[in-house]
C-alpha cells in the first residue's frame, strides 16, 4: 500500500525555497543597503506646525525657498542621533542649511540637549506624536533627507550620518544637490 505525501509535508520546503529566491534577488540589487523611499523625486511632505520651544520656527515655505535644505529627524533619547550630532554641526559650519524635526521626544529634554550640545538647525519643528514622521516615511530616528530648493526630496538616509555611509552616500548626494 503506497502512502500519500501530505501537502503539509511539502509546504514548508516550498515556502523556504520562495524566501531563499527572494533573498537572492534582493541581494543582487545595485545597492542592497539602500532602502527605497517613495518620496524621492516628489515634493516633501508638510513639516509639523509646532515648533520646539526656544528655537526658531520652520515652515513648509522654508523647504521651497530656493535653497537646498537638509531635513533631520532626531530625538534626544536616540544614541545614534547623538553620534551624528557633530557631523550636523560641521555641516552647519560649512554653511549647509539644516532643519531639525524633533521626533517623539519631550520638549524639555530636546531643548536641553540642543542648548547643551549646540543646535545645528536653522529651525526646529516638534513632532511629539510622530505624525509628521509617518508622513515622511520615518521608521525611527535618525533619518535625514536632502530637499532641493523647489521642495523635492532628492535623497534619504536611514540611520546616523557617520563613517562610510556618511562619506560615500550622504556627502556625494549633498554635494550633487548643492552643485559642488
Amino acid at each position: 500500500m503506497a502512502r500519500r505525501l501530505s501537502p503539509l509535508m511539502i509546504l514548508p520546503p516550498v515556502i523556504f525555497a520562495a524566501f531563499a529566491v527572494m533573498a537572492y534577488f534582493g541581494m543582487q540589487r545595485e545597492n542592497p543597503e539602500d532602502l527605497p523611499s517613495t518620496f524621492l523625486g516628489k515634493q516633501a511632505p508638510a513639516l509639523p506646525a509646532e515648533t520646539l520651544a526656544g528655537f526658531p520656527p520652520v515652515s513648509d515655505a522654508d523647504l521651497r525657498s530656493g535653497e537646498v535644505t537638509v531635513v533631520n529627524f532626531w530625538a534626544s533619547w536616540c544614541p545614534p542621533c547623538r553620534a551624528e550630532h557633530p557631523k550636523l554641526l560641521e555641516l552647519q559650519a560649512e554653511g549647509v542649511r539644516i532643519v531639525g524635526v524633533n521626533y517623539k521626544d519631550r520638549q524639555d529634554d530636546a531643548a536641553g540637549y540642543l542648548t547643551e550640545d549646540g543646535s545645528p538647525f536653522v529651525g526646529v519643528a516638534y513632532d511629539p506624536q510622530g505624525r509628521a514622521g509617518i508622513d515622511w516615511g520615518v521608521t525611527g530616528p535618525p533619518e535625514t533627507f536632502i530637499v532641493d530648493g523647489e521642495g523635492t526630496v532628492v535623497f534619504k538616509l536611514v540611520g546616523p550620518m557617520v563613517g562610510t555611509v556618511y562619506e560615500k552616500r550622504f556627502l556625494p548626494a549633498l554635494h550633487e544637490a548643492l552643485g559642488r
